[in-house]
């Protein structure tokens, strides 16, 4: 319900809403509010909250973590993909670890444990609302050059935002996320956007280094420090003078070269190979990394020191099972850029060709996605329009078999191994056949369906002779559709 007593909307400072339970803290936090200026609004379960808060209406939510229909912590997701969320300040009476990270990692504003002193809420709320003024004055990331970055969902979204600051500043970015989930396009839009974009842009892939040239690469070396040495060399650190100095997967430098580097990122300057005398480099440092480094820090292998130095800012990239609503812009951008490059006319991918890809869990991330379109695109240049049966066999495959085992019949409540016992128990020998059974019937649909009633396709991708097929077919009066 509205408060009626808070601050008129047209003329607050700042607009409050209140989510939590306990009606003696949502009297406490709105009355707070209303003495420094702002409207406000308040809810007592997470439904009402939501709906509110959906709205766009409001700068701030205050949300309570323990609600009588469920976390808080659960809505976070749904209100971060709004175009314009509100800054999310968590408050609970039931600390928890797990929780904190939860919600910092969805991008909540502030975590505070009850009792709070009335005076921390009060300074969390008002620098809130200054950086939600401040970021109002900002580019919006959506107009900046993503350099091939695509998608709009609301991880990748707040990815976005943490890029489009690091390229406004000169601080040390480290970049993180699963193999193939675009680490280096990232690092590449940062300094495209950055006012060194005009300058080098240097790679030092540093799981792909020679251990015996480590340094003469990254380095330099001088005329005759080693046999071949014929002439001095400026290393990668010099050649990124001015630029940026992209450490491809710095999890894998080795500990000597990490306490040496860690002294060229602190000074700006480093000793090439047989050298004398030192060379300097104005270099901006971004980093990536497919590893957990702080386990790593942990088991002894990266230096804690340079990890505080690394990540000044860090941006973690959410592997594309995190954000699948991406996938049909990234098919549908490498479709025409696939068909473009080819000299063939504009495929289309059909509804279901799409709704294969949202299904499978893509390992390689948008890697293997792009691969995967590619090689769609590659079968039958003729036909104009992409099917579920041109998609890679392993995928396919993969994604009939998990729809053979998860299945949202009420038969099964979801499983193929849940049966409801009749009165009397069943021998083992026939309880066994009934399972076999449901998931070979199962299976035999899924499989007709994605080869789209292609028989020679679908013994293929099962592995089944084609009278063994029509048997099974046969048996359980599944319908084989038109013959290729």
């Amino acid at each position: 319900m509205q408060n009626h007593e808070s601050t008129p909307f047209a003329t607050a400072q700042g607009r409050v809403l209140v989510v939590d339970d306990d009606e003696g803290m949502c009297y406490t936090l709105t009355r707070m509010a209303q003495e420094e200026g702002y409207y406000t609004d308040q809810a007592h379960n997470l439904k009402k909250g939501l709906s509110l808060a959906l709205s766009g209406e409001f700068d701030v939510l205050f949300l309570d973590v323990r609600m009588p229909d469920g976390s808080g912590l659960d809505i976070v997701p749904r209100l971060q993909s709004m175009s314009n969320p509100p800054e999310i300040i968590i408050i609970t009476g039931y600390g928890d670890q797990g929780g904190a990270k939860t919600a910092v990692k969805s991008g909540v504003w502030d975590y505070v444990e009850k009792p709070a002193r009335i005076d921390a809420l009060k300074l969390s709320l008002k620098r809130a609302l200054q950086y939600r003024r401040q970021k109002k004055t900002l580019d919006d990331p959506q107009t900046m050059d993503r350099g091939g970055i695509l998608g709009q969902s609301s991880k990748l979204g707040m990815c976005l935002v943490l890029m489009s600051h690091a390229a406004r500043n000169q601080a040390n970015v480290l970049i993180g996320g699963e193999t193939g989930t675009g680490k280096e396009l990232f690092a590449r839009a940062i300094h495209n956007n950055s006012n060194r974009a005009k300058q080098p842009f240097v790679v030092v892939d540093c799981a792909a280094l020679p251990q015996n040239l480590a340094e003469s690469i990254i380095f330099g070396h001088a005329r005759g420090s080693f046999t071949g040495a014929e002439k001095p060399h400026h290393g990668l650190v010099k050649q990124a003078d001015g630029g940026t100095l992209f450490l491809d997967e710095v999890g894998e430098l080795a500990p000597a070269l990490q306490k040496t580097f860690l002294r060229v990122l602190q000074e700006k300057k480093c000793l090439p190979v047989g050298g004398e005398e030192e060379v300097t480099s104005n270099f901006r440092l971004v980093s990536a990394t497919n590893r957990d480094l702080e386990y790593e820090v942990d088991q002894g292998r990266f230096r804690q020191d340079l990890l505080y130095r690394l990540r000044t800012i860090m941006i973690e990239i959410p592997p594309l099972r995190h954000r699948r609503k991406d996938i049909r812009d990234i098919v549908e951008h490498h479709t025409a850029e696939f068909c473009r490059d080819s000299g063939i006319a504009l495929k289309s991918p059909s509804s279901e060709f799409l709704k294969v890809l949202e299904h499978y869990d893509w390992p390689g991330n948008v890697r293997e996605l792009i691969n995967a379109v590619e090689s769609a695109l590659s079968i039958e240049p003729g036909s104009p329009t992409l099917y579920p049966k041109h998609i890679p066999e392993h995928i396919r495959t993969q994604i009939i078999t998990n729809a053979s085992i998860h299945s949202d019949t009420p038969h099964d409540n979801g499983n193929i191994l849940s049966v409801n016992f009749p009165e009397e128990l069943p021998t083992l020998k026939s309880y066994r056949a009934g399972i076999i059974e449901t998931a070979e019937k199962k299976y035999l649909n899924e499989l007709m369906n994605f080869c789209a009633g292609d028989v020679d396709q679908a013994c293929h991708v099962s592995g089944l002779k084609r009278a063994r097929l029509y048997q099974l077919l046969k048996k359980y009066d599944i319908a084989i559709g038109s013959e290729s």
